[in-house]
């Protein structure tokens, strides 16, 4: 079971001034202010509660 889904984290990373920079496979990465953020894109699956904590910790968001 997930806790976010990749469009939720996506639209709150763009929302906090972060823009796409590049995408290898299925990792997405985001960059602001040199602060690169990489958000996992599976699919259906989501993110976890984990991944997505590690996220907003990695972006200096709460």
């Amino acid at each position: 079971m997930s806790y976010k889904s990749v469009k939720e984290v996506v639209a709150l990373l763009i929302k906090n001034g972060f823009e796409l920079k590049s995408q290898r496979g299925s990792h997405l990465k985001y960059e602001k202010n040199g602060l690169m953020v990489i958000v996992p894109n599976h699919g259906k699956k989501g993110i976890e509660k984990g991944t997505y904590y590690n996220i907003l910790r990695q972006a200096g968001l709460k």
